[in-house]
């Protein structure tokens, strides 16, 4: 089996990649990335087996994208624009990667007749989740800020290009995910970053807002999954069940490194912030079987240790910039 997987550099992308080349011999993966904000070539410096190659490019360039079906069975949409403060800096990139880029592997293996495309998704195109409520796969999608309203749009696309070309399109959509290779701008990185620099922890607003985490091996397994066992037309929620607010997953990264809660700094909520995700991943586990194998606090102790030791993966990337409490209000 010949995968194209886009976004491979990215922190999910490369965590699905190795997931797949330690996990079978007999698929070959291409791996396009454009080497934007959130990718690092760092991140899969250590691969070097015949079945897998890296090409640097854009997901969004018609001619590559076409060139690159020529040898392709099934295609895994993880590439995307994610940073949810840029895209209200800078919506045009996330308008431009994640729809336009999703729109143009679809054009590109309608043509040539690729047997699967799968598209990686988010929880956050479902916008602020009620009180004790789970959204289904079927629940209507109401995104609130540029990042999630460009995933939608892609989504969308998907369902169109199966419903009227019949191409076999699945989505997967999951909850925050947490794990190595994630990029110093994310939410978790950032805290365990700044509290090893001894900085303030920035917490929007009060800190009420509550995610679902999920390990990145949990997700990509469920990824995994989904493109082997996966109905066309079909969308796949993934979720751990692990929901907590903000505040206090910094409150546990903090004891973890053996810092005082008196870090954690409040600074101004960003615009549009959703305050809870939740999804029923209830149809992937009795469809498929999956079921996620990490512990929340053991992913985390596993993962603030991994910051700790990788100062040089890290250091590099962490600018003031990336780092910064509001990057909302930046020019990116």
């Amino acid at each position: 089996m010949k995968v194209l997987v886009t976004g491979g550099m990215g922190f999910i992308g490369s965590n699905f990649i190795r997931h797949i080349l330690s996990n079978y011999d007999n698929i070959q993966i291409t791996n396009i990335d454009k080497l934007s904000l959130g990718s690092n070539i760092e991140n899969l410096k250590d691969i070097d087996v015949d079945r897998y190659r890296f090409v640097r490019g854009d997901i969004a360039d018609f001619r590559l994208v076409k060139t690159l079906m020529k040898d392709v069975d099934a295609i895994v949409n993880v590439a995307a624009e994610t940073h949810v403060d840029r895209s209200i800096s800078n919506p045009m990139l996330f308008l431009e990667s994640n729809t336009i880029g999703t729109f143009a592997l679809l054009e590109e293996a309608r043509k040539a007749d690729i047997s699967t495309f799968l598209q990686v998704s988010t929880d956050e195109v479902h916008g602020t989740t009620p009180k004790d409520i789970f959204f289904d796969e079927v629940d209507s999608l109401n995104p609130s800020n540029p990042y999630s309203a460009s995933k939608a749009a892609a989504d969308m696309f998907v369902t169109s290009y199966h419903k009227t070309y019949g191409l076999k399109t699945m989505i997967t959509r999951c909850t925050n995910n947490f794990g190595p290779y994630q990029s110093p701008e994310k939410f978790l990185p950032k805290i365990v970053i700044r509290a090893i620099l001894n900085l303030k922890i920035p917490i929007y607003g009060t800190g009420q807002q509550i995610r679902d985490w999920i390990y990145v091996n949990d997700h990509c397994k469920a990824v995994d999954l989904v493109l082997r066992k996966g109905k066309a037309g079909e969308t796949y929620n993934i979720s751990a069940g692990n929901e907590l607010k903000n505040v206090t997953v910094a409150e546990k990264i903090l004891n973890l490194l053996e810092k005082p809660n008196d870090l954690i700094e409040f600074v101004e909520d960003r615009p549009g912030h959703d305050a809870r995700y939740s999804l029923n991943s209830t149809k992937i586990r009795s469809q498929l079987g999956w079921t996620p194998q990490y512990n929340f606090e053991n992913g985390l102790k596993t993962i603030v240790d991994w910051y700790t030791e990788n100062e040089g993966w890290w250091k590099p990337l962490a600018s003031e910039k990336t780092l910064h409490p509001t990057p909302w209000k930046l020019k990116w």
